[in-house]
């Protein structure tokens, strides 16, 4: 009984890698394909298209980049002087709330 199951199990084995050969050969097909070389030829031009794109899309990034520095120093420019403009309205909403004494002192109320 176990030689039969041996030789059963050496059977399929033997099967399965005659089969695993025929399917690699069907899929890869003969090792030299005449029209490999029109397809090589049209892969290389697909690719020095997508490296043309993809270098102007580095440049276009490029300039973005730049544009959004310049205006992220307008921005904290802009937001300097609006602290400055809100520091000067605190201090002049003070002087009219609390009018200035004869004696050079802030009243309050």
């Amino acid at each position: 009984m176990a030689s039969n199951l041996r030789s059963k199990t050496n059977q399929m084995a033997s099967a399965f890698n005659m089969a695993t050969i025929a399917n690699r050969d069907s899929l890869l097909g003969p090792e030299t394909k005449p029209d490999s070389m029109s397809r090589t030829v049209e892969q290389d031009e697909g690719l020095e298209k997508l490296e043309e794109t993809l270098v102007s899309t580095m440049h276009i990034a490029l300039a973005v980049r730049e544009e959004l520095d310049l205006h992220t120093g307008l921005i904290d420019n802009l937001d300097q002087h609006v602290d400055v403009t809100d520091s000067r309205l605190q201090v002049k909403t003070l002087e009219i709330i609390n009018p200035i004494h004869p004696t050079g002192k802030y009243h309050s109320g």
